[in-house]
């Protein structure tokens, strides 16, 4: 996103935390004091200290998000010095990430962008994050306090809209914004990767990405166990995160030959990762919230034009539906996803080659990084002169 906008002739600077997302800790080459200013393809960053998630539970999460709302009230009016037309909150979880934006935007005058990728505070519940009712309720009145310090709310999935709205954000401020893919899964792949096993004849099923609670790995080894007696079906397994110590666990304990697990790869070598596969898998678990939520790795997939097999319920399922890509199941339906790999394994090449180009065909009609942008430059352009107005309106009455 800051590329595309900096393609475009407009100023970007951004204001981060030190890496440290999968693994816990800090990205070789960062520390506690360095870098704090880098440059990313000629658009400045600045990189504010914080204390690292290591394992991703509990306390040290905690701390980590905590960290950078301190650090960012710190250092942002320190390190951001320019003058700025709209303040954009890329908006993962936590929500917490905003309030460094809500400062900056008292000493800056700027109005704020804020993209919401995960519905708070329902997907902590979701994830038994939040339990008892006052830390419900303490998240509940944090989001209602980041909303009602944004100018306008960006959601990724339709489904959002009135659970932003329902915590008093009028509803012409709320607008749908869904996440686009990186634009070397569109060019596709020059050639396979050498880091993932590529046996002649096999049927390779890749799900790529976080390995948390919230993608359901339990269903994905309840299916790949259920495939266990057909030797040519092969699970791979590319990410890494909370749960992987689990997941390999439980591939060891049941003894799942056909399900491996090859950790992470870089952003660059995946389009080759991709390449090598049969199927693509997308899953969720079953929850009211995930049915809300469109998986960030979906316009991924349909980007490359590889055929979808997807354990999904609501927005998700619908996407996979109506774009033709793939095979659906409801999430958390084991059977139904191992029957829908089988499915796919039937089909000829041919057949799921036509799948894959009418993913892609909806994900340029739909997710395309230039249209999508398009629309997000026209609503900053409104904000930067509802704000201009409005000033001129200030100094008029005085």
């Amino acid at each position: 996103m800051a590329l595309g906008l900096s393609e475009r002739g407009h100023e970007v600077e951004v204001f981060t935390a030190k890496p440290n997302y999968p693994g816990g800790d800090f990205f070789p080459g960062y520390g506690w004091t360095k870098p704090w200013r880098e440059d990313f393809q000629g658009i400045p960053v600045y990189r504010a200290p914080i204390i690292p998630r290591f394992a991703g539970r509990g306390r040290h999460l905690a701390l980590n998000y905590l960290s950078f709302v301190i650090s960012g009230c710190l250092f942002a009016p320190f390190m951001c010095r320019g003058k700025y037309d709209v303040i954009f909150v890329y908006g993962t979880s936590p929500i917490t990430a905003a309030i460094p934006a809500i400062f900056l935007r008292a000493t800056k005058r700027a109005p704020i962008q804020l993209q919401i990728l995960d519905l708070w505070p329902e997907t902590l519940e979701a994830l038994g994050v939040v339990e008892k009712p006052w830390a419900a309720k303490l998240a509940d009145g944090l989001v209602r306090f980041v909303y009602r310090h944004c100018d306008q709310v960006l959601v990724q999935s339709k489904g959002f809209v009135e659970s932003v709205v329902s915590r008093g954000v009028p509803r012409h401020a709320v607008d749908y914004f869904p996440t686009t893919a990186e634009a070397l899964f569109s060019k596709g792949a020059s050639e396979a990767s050498h880091n993932v096993p590529n046996v002649e004849g096999q049927f390779k099923v890749l799900f790529a990405g976080n390995v948390g609670d919230a993608q359901d790995f339990g269903t994905i080894l309840d299916a790949a166990e259920k495939t266990a007696h057909l030797p040519d079906i092969v699970w791979n397994i590319v990410g890494d995160g909370r749960r992987s110590e689990w997941v390999a666990a439980e591939v060891a304990r049941r003894g799942l030959t056909n399900c491996r697990l090859l950790g992470r790869h870089p952003l660059e070598a995946m389009p080759g990762v991709f390449a090598q596969a049969d199927c693509l898998l997308v899953t969720l678990k079953r929850d009211p919230v995930f049915s809300l939520t469109i998986p960030g790795k979906l316009q991924s997939y349909l980007s490359f034009g590889k055929a979808v097999v997807a354990a999904l319920d609501g927005e998700g399922a619908r996407v996979v539906t109506e774009s033709g890509a793939g095979e659906v199941c409801a999430a958390g339906d084991a059977r139904g996803l191992a029957d829908a790999v089988l499915r796919l394994a039937a089909m000829s090449e041919a057949e799921r080659q036509d799948l894959g180009q009418r993913g892609k065909a909806y994900f340029n009609a739909h997710f395309e990084r230039e249209m999508l942008l398009d629309r997000l430059t026209s609503w900053m352009s409104r904000l930067t002169l509802t704000k201009r107005k409005r000033n001129q309106s200030t100094q008029n009455s005085r």
